[in-house]
């Protein structure tokens, strides 16, 4: 099994002396009874994620708001602080495997921020990813079940939450499906899109969990 420990990177940037920029990154830091160069690896991994996130920061996103306070003068209109944060959380972590995700939110001026996903699924005595076709049996049109399974669910949401779902959802899933958009939780596989795939910003992103008490019924 794999203990989490959390790591942080994080800085208020200033333009004249008015904070313009603030971001801050959470990542993980494992350690295992299972692999120690696997964890190993997968910790490098995650650090270098994050100095690679923190250099976007850094280079490319606080100039962006440096541009947009230079321009403000005596605080008309207010300027609110741009900013980044990535957050993860582990969904499972059960003897050698563990599954989490990162939420990276973006705030650069406009109505609302932007969210994106990613997500990783690890097998500790290797410290490589298991990919979702491991999940199914060799050959499975696993794809096609995951379609129409999401299918349902997003019936049944439309049902008690009308226009949740873009009306052409059933092509849009199948578009935008990308099979390493997915964790575990201890009770099933969860397949989730970015926003707007397949749904409005007001939907955030879309979950479906794919219990694994279905998998021999369907298989």
């Amino acid at each position: 099994m794999q203990t989490v420990f959390q790591k942080l990177l994080e800085d208020t940037m200033t333009y004249n002396t008015r904070p313009v920029f603030i971001y801050k990154i959470f990542y993980p830091c494992f350690l295992t009874t299972c692999s120690t160069a696997a964890a190993k690896s997968i910790n490098q991994h995650y650090t270098e994620n994050a100095l690679a996130a923190e250099a976007h920061c850094r280079t490319e996103l606080y100039p962006q708001a440096v541009e947009t306070a230079r321009y403000i003068v005596d605080k008309k209109p207010p300027f609110n602080s741009y900013t980044f944060e990535s957050v993860y959380k582990i969904t499972y972590n059960q003897a050698c495997v563990s599954s989490l995700y990162f939420d990276s939110y973006t705030f650069m001026g406009g109505a609302h921020g932007a969210t994106f996903r990613n997500s990783d699924t690890w097998d500790f005595s290797t410290g490589s990813r298991i990919e979702l076709k491991a999940f199914y049996p060799k050959g499975a049109p696993f794809a096609e079940y995951l379609f129409g399974n999401i299918e349902r669910q997003i019936a049944k949401r439309l049902k008690s939450t009308p226009g949740s779902y873009f009306d052409d959802y059933a092509q849009l899933l199948r578009e935008n499906f990308h099979p390493e958009n997915y964790f575990l939780k201890p009770e099933g596989i969860v397949i989730y899109y970015q926003q707007y795939d397949i749904a409005p910003y007001s939907t955030g992103l879309p979950e479906f969990l794919i219990p694994f008490s279905t998998f021999k019924q369907d298989f």
